[in-house]
């Protein structure tokens, strides 16, 4: 089995990334235990970068 369109049905039903408890963004990599988009985890800084412009997107809880 290759790397194609085939084999990408088999990556279905895993969870990737979480909910994050910092951002709010769901960019939490489970098995990293870091976030992609503000750094939680590994950083104590908000991850960050002047090429992009991020604002931070928390859901509301009712």
């Amino acid at each position: 089995m290759g790397k194609g369109t085939p084999s990408m049905g088999k990556r279905a039903g895993r969870v990737v990334h979480i909910r994050c408890r910092r951002c709010g963004r769901r960019a939490y990599h489970v098995r990293k235990k870091r976030c992609g988009a503000c750094g939680y985890g590994a950083t104590a800084a908000l991850r960050h970068y002047h090429w992009q412009r991020k604002t931070l997107q928390r859901v509301r809880v009712v």
